[in-house]
């Protein structure tokens, strides 16, 4: 089927093209100089608008730029720095981003509010102290939830219909997990109590369709071990998402079939006795690191069986648009995170198709996930995570 890939992902400054390392810091230099401005509108508002006495209001200023230098750690920790004090960067930077994004909005809607307002009474200035508890009596509790159920993913059971499916596999039933992003902030404990989820629900097949990890195989290899201990009758199928590009796709395939999976690179299975057709393809990023990862539909299911369904795995649900002539009779996805945080699934529809859970895509039946794990703030507020049941029925 398709040829054994080779490339990885950059690892070093000398290996990105001089283009690509222009736009990086071209794109980073814009990203921080809206960053900071934001963070001053945030200061602003919920320091000097409220009328924080010194010198508490001087320490809180310097509170808000420490955080705003996290996120920029937390995102370099990863890659840069031991273990040890990569969990403590990337743990600190990525909780300010989650707590910061939500201050962010609820501060921006009481503005809204409070301009509102104005028009019709005049405003008291301890409007502008009550309104920095209000936002802290929002925020406060809704990442506290958030941080509470984001490492709790709950069973989603969908029944789908599957033209012809053979009477013998009504009932058929996939496990999907997918954007479980094993890193340094969700490690060993979660991909145990995601194994053991999994294992929990009876799978006939387990569908992992991407973004498994955050960070290099030397990095996570006891990490995602207990995700090894998955089963399903006909086996586990797993393909990439794009966190695997950024940290070495070929890498991770080769550890995905150490963990015993299927790895479908741009290639298919057939199973249950010729029945059902498991298809997979790599995920669209991986186009931009080698044309051997470059996602082909028609290489993973070239010489599959006519007549028989077609399910097939890829990361990111927009890949629908190229797989609209392949007769596919469901594509499993994620990428999305359903959004992970209110209202950031707004953002999600400027690149997919979808934000979560069933729709046709350009004519083919497609599940989108709202994804096992989460990724970067350690928040969900919103969609939950989940473990999803697929049961296939006979149309």
């Amino acid at each position: 089927m398709s040829t054994e890939p080779t490339a990885e992902a950059p690892t070093s400054l000398k290996d990105i093209p001089v283009l690509l390392f222009v736009r990086g810091i071209t794109l980073l230099t814009v990203l921080s100089s809206l960053i900071v401005g934001l963070h001053w509108y945030l200061g602003a508002r919920l320091i000097r608008d409220a009328g924080v006495p010194e010198p508490f209001a001087t320490i809180a200023w310097v509170m808000v730029w420490i955080f705003f230098g996290s996120i920029f750690a937390g995102f370099l920790g990863g890659r840069l720095f031991p273990r040890p004090a990569a969990k403590i960067f990337q743990w600190l930077g990525f909780v300010w981003m989650g707590a910061f994004g939500l201050l962010l909005v609820v501060t921006s809607l009481s503005d809204l509010a409070l301009f509102i307002a104005s028009k019709f009474t005049v405003l008291e200035a301890s409007w502008q102290s009550a309104r920095a508890f209000g936002v802290a009596a929002v925020v406060l509790p809704a990442l506290a939830w958030g941080f509470y159920v984001s490492r709790r993913p709950v069973t989603r059971r969908v029944e789908i219909d599957i033209a012809g499916l053979d009477p013998s596999l009504d009932g058929f039933r996939i496990v999907q997990i997918t954007d479980v992003h094993i890193g340094e902030t969700l490690g060993r404990d979660f991909a145990k109590q995601v194994a053991d989820h999994v294992n929990s629900l009876k799978p006939d097949i387990v569908a992992v369709t991407g973004d498994m990890i955050d960070g290099s195989v030397a990095r996570l290899h006891d990490e995602v071990a207990p995700l090894g201990e998955m089963r399903g009758k006909y086996g586990v199928y797993y393909v990439t998402g794009n966190h695997e590009y950024y940290h070495g796709g070929s890498s991770w395939e080769a550890e995905g079939r150490k963990l015993g999976f299927t790895v479908l690179h741009n290639e298919h299975r057939v199973i249950a006795d010729g029945k059902l057709v498991i298809g997979g393809v790599t995920d669209v990023e991986g186009a931009r690191f080698s044309e051997a990862h470059a996602p082909r539909v028609d290489v993973a299911f070239a010489q599959a069986p006519a007549g028989v369904p077609r399910i097939l795995l890829a990361h990111q649900p927009r890949f629908a648009k190229y797989a609209k002539d392949a007769s596919i009779s469901l594509m499993l996805s994620g990428h999305t995170h359903g959004g992970q945080i209110f209202p950031f699934m707004v953002f999600v529809r400027l690149q997919q198709p979808v934000v979560r859970g069933f729709e046709k895509l350009y004519g083919v039946p497609t599940y989108t996930s709202n994804g096992t794990g989460y990724w970067g703030p350690p928040f969900r507020i919103g969609p939950r995570g989940e473990v999803t049941e697929i049961i296939l029925r006979t149309k």
